[in-house]
């Protein structure tokens, strides 16, 4: 099918409706370099302003999803079953989930991303274990899937390459923030994954990028309609990013809180959060799926994934030695009282400051800096207690950090 391109941007400029051959040969063609980026700039704008409806947002995740590789399982495998997040500041739930997911004799196919700006990214979190390989080939992902029930890699150039081409012209010409365009280019990668099952961690607050539950619900009712009109169950949890998740920020910091949980010494948030999520997917419930937090059977199965995949298991539980800043400080509670505010966002800021998240796509990430024993709102503090430690490489970082990160905490 031929389309005239000019002819659909003015359709959707002025609020028409594209048709499923329309958008599926458009997404083929920008793949192959056939339509240019001007006029795929000038359709993203139309879509920003016009938007698209549950129809065309699902044909458009899955032109995307079907731009490239899409994983293909053996028919009697077991079901199979991921979870995304929107992105929060200390969350390291996947470190933890996909694990523990597989224990149930389901197949996770966890195929994930790298931080930007304030969210960390779990690739970023893994590569701080020494040798551990995200970067595996399709047969390598099939092989492991089938003996250990889980992977955990990084996007290949043939994944989704629609979503990526789109995603940098976004990036330059204001589009971002479309709703639609972000539900394609989310749920195209999961769809590619070829799921059963999906559950969406869908954050709003401070430290998310949806900062209210409103906004939040729009995207995750949109982001839902898109995997279910493709046969995947998917739900969702809606959860506030108004302070950091666990008791840790930072790549090597949040790898060593995500081993003590698997080790069944979790802080509550995290633990509760990741539970709420597996249950959605899973096949056993809660409790059996608590229990494994806490015999070591999670445990067993992350250190099989990182040996698998090359990392090294007796780095796990000296994580922090290995990766060490050398400037490491309390941050004091300047009074006696009950903590009110930890502002998720100004620590986010502040943690990618330090060096451990990316202004741009091309910085390079510090394993050992960031936020550790951090306490929650809600807890009591004397004056001169730690509210949490900071991280850093260097005096003059760890002094900036202090600077910036009084805002975030309110006692009274």
């Amino acid at each position: 099918m031929r389309v005239h391109i000019p002819q659909l941007i003015e359709r959707k400029r002025d609020g028409g409706v594209l048709t499923t051959e329309e958008i599926r040969e458009i997404i083929r063609a920008f793949t192959v370099g056939e339509v240019p980026d001007y006029q795929m700039s000038a359709l993203a704008m139309a879509v920003f302003f016009r938007g698209l409806d549950a129809v065309e947002t699902a044909t458009l995740t899955a032109a995307m999803r079907d731009s490239g590789r899409v994983f293909s399982w053996p028919s009697d495998s077991p079901p199979k079953v991921d979870k995304h997040s929107t992105g929060g500041v200390g969350d390291k739930v996947s470190l933890v989930l996909a694990p523990l997911l597989a224990c149930d004799e389901l197949w996770v196919p966890m195929v994930s991303g790298r931080g930007l700006g304030i969210t960390g990214g779990t690739l970023d979190k893994l590569e701080s274990i020494p040798g551990f390989d995200v970067h595996l080939t399709e047969d390598q992902c099939l092989s492991q899937i089938e003996r250990l029930g889980l992977f955990m890699a990084g996007q290949t150039t043939d994944f989704c390459p629609a979503d990526k081409k789109l995603y940098a012209l976004r990036d330059v010409t204001g589009t971002v923030p479309s709703r639609e365009l972000i539900i394609a280019s989310i749920m195209s990668k999961k769809l590619a994954e070829s799921l059963d099952r999906l559950v969406l961690d869908v954050k709003f607050g401070p430290g998310a990028f949806m900062k209210t539950r409103e906004d939040a619900l729009k995207l995750a009712e949109g982001l839902q309609s898109a995997g279910q009109e493709n046969n995947v169950i998917t739900q969702f949890l809606l959860t506030p990013m108004a302070e950091p998740l666990g008791r840790t920020v930072g790549n090597a910091l949040e790898v060593e809180e995500a081993v003590e949980t698997l080790q069944g010494r979790g802080a509550p948030d995290f633990v509760e959060l990741t539970l709420d999520l597996c249950e959605r997917v899973s096949n056993s419930p809660r409790e059996r799926l608590a229990g494994w937090l806490r015999d070591g059977t999670a445990w067993k199965k992350f250190t099989a994934l990182v040996a698998a995949q090359g990392g090294d298991v007796t780095a796990l539980e000296r994580i922090t030695k290995i990766h060490r800043a050398p400037e490491v400080e309390p941050f004091l509670a300047p009074r006696d009282g009950v903590l009110r505010k930890l502002d998720a966002g100004t620590l986010g800021a502040a943690s990618v400051r330090l060096g451990a998240g990316r202004r741009r796509a091309s910085d390079v990430i510090d394993c050992a800096v960031g936020f550790s024993g951090l306490r929650k709102c809600g807890d009591t503090l004397a004056q001169g207690e730690p509210v949490f430690w900071i991280h850093a490489r260097t005096g003059a970082d760890l002094e900036t950090a202090r600077h910036h990160l009084t805002a975030a905490v309110e006692i009274d």
